[in-house]
């Protein structure tokens, strides 16, 4: 996508949630993306635009307003049996407001989309950098009894559930984590949330 508009002042800023940037340079060097693609270590755009999962996309006009907030998007249709999003409708919505500045939603309805976090998930993100501090002084224990902690406080959360679980030890592709999921959607709750035209 970036390819095809960046000629119309489109631009791609991709970032990947990991412990480390090792974690994430070899996906991004195999990729070798033509956009800026960074490594977010301490999770801060997770906090400053509220995203809980991903892939999440946002975009933002150029004067830095968020004209679509959080949604869910992928690349391609790789996943689509699986997932049940067709990349093909963000496309064309990502088309039309490059091109013609037409989007699904007037200002005042983004606004009313975003998500703003509560107390108990702002605590959950503050107990999550403490643990990756401790992880980081080598206070394993200490560390988890954190991670532990803000899963619990925002179990919706899974930038910061599946993010702790590699400093945990944990395989955030294994069972560990399809269970975390299967819980969560016998809950009754629904792991991705897409915006409403999506």
């Amino acid at each position: 996508m970036y390819e095809e508009l960046k000629d119309e002042g489109f631009t791609v800023i991709t970032v990947a949630f990991d412990k480390n940037a090792e974690e994430a340079r070899p996906w991004i060097e195999a990729a070798n993306p033509q956009h800026p693609s960074l490594i977010d270590t301490k999770h801060l755009v997770a906090d400053l635009y509220n995203m809980v999962n991903v892939p999440t996309i946002l975009w933002i006009n150029e004067v830095g307003e968020i004209v679509r907030p959080n949604d869910v998007a992928y690349g391609d249709n790789t996943w689509q049996e699986v997932t049940g999003f067709d990349a093909d409708v963000h496309k064309k919505a990502l088309r039309d407001w490059v091109k013609t500045g037409e989007i699904a939603f007037s200002g005042e309805r983004a606004r009313e989309l975003q998500q703003l976090p509560t107390k108990d998930h702002q605590q959950a993100r503050a107990e999550f950098a403490l643990g990756q501090w401790l992880w980081e002084q080598g206070r394993f224990d200490a560390a988890n009894a954190h991670f532990v902690s803000a899963g619990e406080l925002a179990p919706h959360d899974f930038t910061i559930r599946r993010g702790s679980m590699p400093m945990r030890e944990i395989d955030p592709m294994g069972p560990e984590f399809f269970t975390m999921i299967q819980e969560w959607a016998e809950s009754g709750h629904e792991y991705y949330q897409p915006l409403p035209d999506a």
